[in-house]
């Protein structure tokens, strides 16, 4: 399999429609917002991917990873993460993953964390989605120099 030659962008506030409606067809539940920083994976001028980064408090959390519907299993998500390790991801951000994405996230150097590691902010926020009945892993990015 080879991967999609993929060109990635900060998307700008400019951009937030494109990136609503990316959102709406291949990942309706997520909420973009003009302060998240947002990643985008392009190919021949398309989004395949997004990715966003929501400060809460003196954190960031990775959220709303998503791909294209019938792009999926072709490596453009883990492009995209690959460019975040290297380009935007810092150690001490954080992600909450799904059980089956867990493999994936540990890819990009995110280890798995027990709630009462989290920070106060971040936990009560994993408290939250879980208690709306979200199954979340709670994952810390340690970078390869830690």
């Amino acid at each position: 399999m080879q991967i999609p030659i993929l060109h990635f962008e900060h998307v700008e506030t400019l951009k937030l429609p494109l990136i609503k409606r990316f959102y709406k067809q291949h990942y309706p539940s997520a909420k973009p917002k003009s302060d998240e920083l947002i990643i985008a994976a392009y190919e021949n001028h398309h989004i395949k991917a997004v990715v966003r980064f929501r400060s809460i408090a003196d954190y960031r959390l990775l959220t709303g990873m998503a791909v294209v519907s019938d792009e999926r299993s072709k490596g453009i998500g883990q492009a995209l993460l690959l460019y975040c390790k290297k380009n935007i991801l810092k150690h001490n951000d954080y992600c909450f993953a799904y059980p089956h994405l867990t493999s994936f996230y540990t890819l990009g150097n995110f280890y798995t964390q027990r709630p009462d590691q989290l920070p106060a902010e971040l936990r009560t926020l994993l408290t939250r989605y879980q208690a709306s009945g979200k199954s979340l892993i709670p994952m810390m990015y340690k970078d390869d120099l830690c």
